[in-house]
């Protein structure tokens, strides 16, 4: 396989007496859709904010490009690696336009007006994620599809090389959902990869290339998702029997818990 986009090496992070990662490791290739999934508090949105750039590991490395991330600038980061985080509810009572526009900064100095260009690339991240006809509606009308879509076009506007979303499709209807994963799966193309945090395990075997399962903050398992997603790994994992289902069987249909301690 060609040369990591971004990798995480032996990465631990520690709170106190408590380890939230635990020399875990991931590598991201050109292409790929890759998902981290486990349960809740196993490390997931701790790892994707490692490899976005924003905390540091208590040991380890992350790399971008072979460099280590803590090596590029704020504006080099933030132009390389789009960052979607947990849907929050927006600040101001800006237009949608606007605040598509806000992924353009790490391109423009201070007090620059946008360029065509950055137009372009507004007006094409409103196409990619179906918000054209919401760009003067202001963010603070808009229903939780409507607003994460239009989060996800901020970042699609920076034109990133990387794209880490962290649990895009959480609360969403099932409609929404597979329009957000479409959109990310467009995105990883020959040139360009994404991470995403994912908790739905059908749709992550769906979607995904390969997948991370976390643990306690420790690397279960890693690989394609017929390999990470058996019915032992899941019962010790999450504790649930699970049965294949789908016309490919690369869907898991939840049976009971089970008696398996986990």
């Amino acid at each position: 396989m060609a040369d990591s986009l971004l990798s995480a090496s032996s990465v631990t992070i520690k709170r106190g007496s408590v380890t939230l990662l635990n020399g875990v490791n991931l590598e991201l290739h050109a292409g790929e859709l890759l998902g981290l999934i486990g349960p809740n508090g196993a490390g997931k949105s701790t790892l994707l904010g490692l490899l976005a750039g924003l905390d540091k590991p208590d040991a380890g490395v992350v790399h971008y490009g072979g460099e280590p991330i803590q090596h590029l600038s704020d504006n080099e980061r933030a132009q390389r690696i789009g960052w979607m985080e947990q849907l929050s509810a927006p600040h101001w009572p800006v237009t949608v336009e606007h605040l598509v526009m806000l992924g353009r900064i790490p391109y423009l100095s201070r007090w620059q007006s946008p360029s065509e260009k950055d137009n372009d690339h507004v007006r094409n991240a409103l196409t990619a994620t179906d918000c054209t006809a919401l760009n003067q509606r202001r963010v603070d009308t808009l229903s939780g599809g409507e607003l994460t879509r239009v989060m996800l076009a901020r970042v699609l506007a920076s034109n990133p090389k990387i794209l880490l979303a962290d649990e895009p499709i959480a609360a969403l209807d099932i409609g929404h959902q597979l329009q957000i994963l479409d959109v990310l799966r467009r995105f990883a193309n020959e040139e360009r990869a994404c991470v995403v945090v994912l908790h739905d395990l059908s749709l992550a075997s769906r979607y995904c290339d390969r997948l991370v399962l976390l643990n306690q903050g420790e690397n279960i398992a890693t690989g394609h998702p017929k390999e990470v997603l058996t019915e032992d790994i899941v019962r010790q994992v999450y504790g649930v029997d699970t049965i294949p289902a789908g016309p490919e069987g690369d869907m898991l249909y939840p049976v009971k818990l089970s008696d398996h301690e986990h």
